[in-house]
């Protein structure tokens, strides 16, 4: 699958990256229709310690899947946002049947 991530005023470091990759690519086993991962990753100007924050955008034709999530860590952030895409694309595929 191909991943392109946007990073908002930061530089994602490769391990980040390859980590993304890993994770985004374990989605593919449960949809083939997935083409692309849109990520977006910012950091928060807040002060609460809580100020990652990670979107991704699956695109599936006819219909994208999009989370949102804040954390402490962007590595923190990263199965949590598959996990939650993985029941997405579970509730998704039920409803097509």
């Amino acid at each position: 699958m191909k991943v392109s991530v946007q990073n908002v005023g930061l530089t994602a470091k490769q391990p980040l990256l390859d980590l993304l990759q890993e994770k985004l690519d374990s989605l593919e086993r449960f949809s083939d229709r997935i083409q692309e991962a849109k990520v977006t990753l910012k950091v928060d100007k807040a002060d609460d310690r809580q100020n990652k924050i990670m979107e991704v955008r699956l695109v599936i034709p006819g219909n994208d899947l999009f989370v949102k999530k804040h954390g402490a860590t962007f590595e923190e952030l990263v199965p949590k946002v598959v996990d939650t895409l993985h029941r997405e694309i579970v509730d998704w595929k039920e409803r097509q049947r």
